[in-house]
């Protein structure tokens, strides 16, 4: 057993670098990634000329392949990587996209990353029937690899996103959303795919570490989103120089209003619910709002429990061994909890 002076070294060796890019985190991986898309396109692709242009445009407006990452580098940190590891996270970034197609259609949504959702291109029912597609197909690709254990571990994370996206639709009153309910809530539809993630990438090579790396990716995805709600308040739009407010726009309540919800003014609360209860929002209206949150603690708080997760994230890490790849894995967090996209 080590001594505590040793533990402290070893944290204090793990501590993420500032000012990490995902592209410095991604270089050790950097060629499998390209497998990975070009995996992701073979498995797509169809005869039928429709479900070639939907999963051309999916392919195109696909984002920073975060999730294959975290795959990728979980299989290298023993440096024992096995060929799968590529064909796993196609199919995991599949089910990702399938996700994201389907809660687009959901919500309406028009665009995303900046490009036009396929709801907005093709319609609804192809956005929903497209999103099944890609789920069928990556489980079915799973099959053909014959890894019962992976396929569990995808089918698992694919139910518990469902039911998270449930559990969000299910809510009557959005201003009594709780922090619990909140947590429960981006576990089940972030944090399960980021520890299935890395689990996955424990069975491509690390499989000893499987626990430490399911706990990673798990405390990892609770700080993403934590990160990615704040983002949502504070990042502002190019044309307005004001924040997006996507979340009160589409009266969604995250971690920074449940914080200010319990500190606020009756006036406050009273603007608050104003917006909520109207069905046209302007950015005057976002902006105040913000403002709110911002003055009643809501901004830090939700910081603050972030980079709880973060730092559970970080322990995660202690034992393993110190090759390149976990020390991506350790920078990814920073990446995390200080992107601005």
């Amino acid at each position: 057993m080590r001594s505590a002076a040793a533990q402290d070294r070893r944290r204090v060796n793990m501590t993420p670098p500032r000012g990490v890019t995902l592209q410095a985190i991604q270089l050790p991986v950097r060629d499998k990634l390209h497998d990975v898309s070009q995996a992701m396109a073979r498995i797509v692709a169809s005869d039928m000329p429709l479900v070639g242009q939907v999963s051309a445009h999916l392919l195109a407006m696909r984002g920073k392949l975060f999730r294959p990452t975290l795959l990728l580098l979980s299989s290298e940190v023993a440096d024992e990587p096995e060929d799968q590891a590529v064909t796993l996270a196609a199919a995991l970034e599949l089910i990702h996209l399938a996700t994201l197609v389907h809660d687009d259609a959901v919500d309406h949504s028009a665009l995303r990353r900046g490009m036009p959702t396929v709801n907005a291109l093709f319609g609804h029912q192809i956005s929903v029937i497209m999103g099944d597609f890609l789920y069928s197909t990556a489980l079915t690709h799973l099959v053909g690899l014959g890894d019962l254990e992976a396929l569990q571990a995808l089918t698992r994370a694919s139910t518990e996103m469902t039911l998270g996206e449930m559990r969000q639709l299910a809510v009557t009153d959005p201003l009594r959303f709780t922090e619990r309910e909140y947590y429960d809530l981006i576990r089940s539809k972030t944090a399960s795919l980021m520890r299935t993630a890395c689990e996955l990438g424990a069975f491509s090579g690390a499989r000893r570490y499987g626990d430490a790396l399911g706990n990673f990716g798990e405390n990892l995805g609770m700080a993403f989103q934590i990160a990615d709600d704040l983002l949502d308040y504070r990042e502002e739009k190019e044309t307005t120089g004001k924040p997006s407010g996507l979340d009160l726009r589409e009266h969604k309540v995250t971690l920074p209003l449940i914080h200010a919800l319990r500190e606020m003014s009756p006036a406050s609360r009273q603007e608050v619910e104003g917006l909520f209860e109207s069905e046209t929002v302007s950015d005057e209206d976002i902006a105040s709002v913000v403002r709110i949150v911002d003055e009643n603690g809501g901004f830090d708080y939700a910081r603050e429990r972030g980079e709880e997760y973060a730092e559970k994230a970080h322990e995660a890490l202690a034992d393993l061994p110190d090759t390149v790849a976990r020390r991506s894995l350790t920078a990814s967090i920073s990446y995390v909890m200080e992107r601005h996209s």
